[in-house]
């Protein structure tokens, strides 16, 4: 299980990647959706405003975010047919509440099957900061409220300052330097208090990503793009030392719901320069988003599209939009 090799991992003094050559290690990938605002199936799932995803890789497990209410992602995997389980470990992309609303009903329920269920929560540096709006009232991150109540159910969180390989070619970002400017900024009044007591900005710079190195070039898979969709997709190449790596396929929430024509137009620019192939826009990515970087990159209608609770993307497949996202 991931969490046994990683606590081996920390006698051994080793890193979680393993020892390999040019080919790049991930051969099958496929990232399910279990929670958007879109629901893709006439009987299975809801929609929320939120997101999460399960991520299958390698024979491996993962589950990324959870949602925004408490109970949608556990019914929607229950709809769906789908056991969460016997997955340990779970990526938290960001403190939002429409990320983590669902972490300790799914880690309650699934303890009743298995014991180590979601007791791994990963998340990047500055995910337990203070935070609130400008005149600070009151700490309005959930992650502090949350933690815990999942260390007393059984759960660890561990914070990332930087890349780390959670498997063999499925890397965690850690936060993401900002290049560019966001596409679409944060909008102003929110704050994080510094350790020093003063306040700046909140920009959520916790915003991570999961990457994973294919043959057919990386895939990342974004919760809310925070960070902007181009300086993670630019870091991918950085962590992975792939700088010539094609993106093949991004997937999940690329924070453009709200971006101009004219930035839209930029990411379009930066996205055909990446080789990006494959778009599966969900939660924050807005639907004229999506449409719009699919005609920008002449993409086919196939290759491109809003993602929906049940949808997937699979490295070799390509995307199963189901009817109402086709």
């Amino acid at each position: 299980m991931l969490f046994v090799g990683l606590l081996a991992l920390l006698f051994t003094g080793g890193s979680a990647a393993t020892e390999r050559g040019a080919e790049p290690p991930v051969k099958t990938l496929r990232i399910t959706v279990l929670s958007t605002m879109l629901a893709g199936n006439l009987q299975k799932g809801i929609g929320e405003w939120g997101f999460a995803a399960l991520v299958e890789v390698d024979g491996h497990r993962l589950l990324f975010d959870t949602g925004q209410r408490p109970t949608t992602v556990r019914d929607n995997a229950h709809e769906l047919e789908i056991d969460l389980s016997n997955i340990t470990d779970v990526v938290l992309s960001h403190n939002h509440s429409d990320h983590v609303g669902g972490l300790l009903t799914l880690r309650r329920v699934s303890a009743d099957k298995n014991t180590a269920a979601l007791t791994h929560a990963h998340v990047a540096t500055g995910a337990f900061v203070s935070r609130g709006p400008g005149n600070f009232a009151g700490d309005d991150n959930p992650l502090i409220a949350i933690r815990p109540a999942y260390e007393a159910a059984g759960g660890k969180f561990t914070e990332h300052a930087g890349p780390a390989e959670l498997l063999p070619g499925v890397w965690f970002t850690g936060p993401i330097p900002r290049k560019y400017p966001d596409e679409q900024p944060v909008p102003p009044g929110w704050v994080i208090r510094a350790p020093d007591g003063s306040l700046a900005p909140d920009t959520t710079p916790e915003d991570a990503a999961l990457v994973f190195d294919t043959p057919r070039g990386l895939v990342v898979l974004t919760g809310c793009g925070h960070a902007g969709l181009i300086n993670t997709l630019e870091y991918a190449r950085v962590i992975t030392k792939r700088p010539d790596a094609p993106i093949y396929a991004i997937t999940g929430g690329f924070h453009l719901a709200r971006a101009t024509d004219g930035s839209l137009d930029w990411t379009a620019e930066k996205l055909r320069a990446l080789g990006v192939r494959i778009i599966h826009g969900g939660h924050c990515t807005g639907l004229e988003a999506v449409y719009r970087l699919r005609t920008q990159l002449g993409l086919p209608r196939e290759a491109a599209s809003v993602a929906a609770v049940g949808s997937w993307f699979d490295l070799n497949e390509g995307i199963h939009p189901l009817i109402l996202a086709r």
